[in-house]
């Protein structure tokens, strides 16, 4: 089996509600860094094998294969293909793990794997709205089949939230000093110019616009829970953002030909499920299952990305692992830089790529709870 390799990694940055990418068309948008990764790593596009785009809610803008309309918005040749995946919060995620797939069975050799989002023009949720003008109001409620496994229980992500926070102790509380914390490492990443090297500008707009430089455990304490009676609210949980970021994946053989010098090597990728009802818990058997396929321990990773969908999420894994929370988003999470949904996971991985560079550690390790219950894990090595 042949090797896959991380060659580079390049992201936009993140625009906030409203912000300085909320009216541009995400073909434009996911184009951007395509056009940069290629200028940046040399590579002759047309040796391109694939791109692979993660992308949620693909109406509108987004439909219409997006991954094949940004790599052509991007000025790229016609012959290379595109494909559009929907893993949920880990569409991006999965995007690079199907790239390394088709590098590591020999069937592919360069693939632009990442993803694309811009939740102004196209909000969460808006293909289950456009269902529910065809008497669809959910993809579960209709469905007999689904009713007699799960019975007419509420699938929410907040409901999940609660439910985890409750169920590993996360108070109120300890959710606002964590997402504090997202928000001061966040902060600290940009006016450290830790992004810098991995952002391609787009019309002169360069830094990660949704962390909160004015926010306080005071201000979070005011906010109202989105379940009465819950913990929590819109303080501690992801926010909804724009943003496309690419990675190319390369075969021994690409690195070859193409005189590519690689910055990471792909160790392990794989992917789990759990109970859909409580949703945002693989994480932590995923977690389990990789380590234990690759015979690693958690103390052989230098550093880890558990996405923030809520604090309630990378909290329980972590205490349920055992893991310290100084190794775990340490330049910000979702919390503080937003959750642009298809491109979250490529966005992680681009920026854990650096920091990982950055501290000259060894691993790291990526995962994501996304819906239907499921957790993508992958580890890479630092060459």
């Amino acid at each position: 089996m042949q090797q896959a390799y991380i060659v580079d990694a390049i992201r936009t940055p993140v625009g906030r509600k409203n912000g300085a990418l909320a009216h541009l068309h995400s073909a434009d948008l996911g184009a951007a860094p395509i056009k940069a990764l290629m200028q940046r790593t040399g590579v002759d596009p047309a040796a391109v094998d694939d791109v692979i785009y993660g992308c949620t809610e693909t109406i509108g803008p987004q439909a219409g294969d997006i991954a094949r309309t940004c790599w052509l918005v991007a000025g790229m040749p016609d012959h290379v293909p595109g494909v559009t995946i929907d893993r949920q919060c880990g569409s991006g995620q999965q995007a690079i793990h199907f790239a390394a797939q088709a590098v590591m069975s020999g069937t592919q050799d360069l693939v632009v794997a990442g993803g694309v989002q811009n939740l102004n023009l196209i909000p969460m949720g808006a293909a289950m709205l456009v269902g529910a003008q065809f008497g669809f109001p959910d993809p579960f409620s209709t469905s007999r089949g689904w009713l007699a496994r799960y019975g007419d229980q509420e699938v929410s992500q907040f409901r999940s939230a609660e439910m985890i926070a409750e169920n590993w102790n996360c108070s109120r509380a300890e959710m606002e000093r964590f997402a504090l914390e997202s928000h001061r490492r966040a902060i600290a990443a940009i006016d450290g110019g830790r992004f810098a090297g991995e952002i391609v500008a787009l019309d002169n707009f360069a830094v990660d616009e949704p962390p909160r430089r004015d926010t306080s455990l005071e201000k979070m304490a005011s906010l109202k829970t989105l379940i009465d009676g819950g913990r929590i609210h819109a303080g501690i949980a992801s926010q909804n953002t724009d943003a496309a970021a690419a990675l190319l994946i390369a075969s021994e053989t690409a690195l070859r030909d193409h005189g590519l010098k690689p910055r990471a090597r792909i160790h392990h990728i794989s992917v789990r499920g759990a109970d859909p009802i409580w949703m945002l818990t693989a994480p932590i058997p995923a977690t389990r299952h990789a380590l234990q396929k690759v015979g690693m321990k958690l103390d052989d990773i230098d550093l880890f990305e558990c996405n923030e969908a809520f604090a309630s999420i990378p909290m329980a894994w972590m205490r349920e692992l055992g893991i310290p929370h100084e190794k775990v988003n340490v330049n910000g999470g979702a919390i503080a830089l937003g959750h642009p949904l298809g491109a979250t996971g490529a966005r992680l991985m681009t920026s854990m790529l650096n920091e990982l560079e950055r501290r000259h550690g060894r691993y790291a390790l990526q995962t994501m709870c996304e819906g239907g219950g499921q957790a993508n894990v992958i580890i890479i090595e630092r060459l």
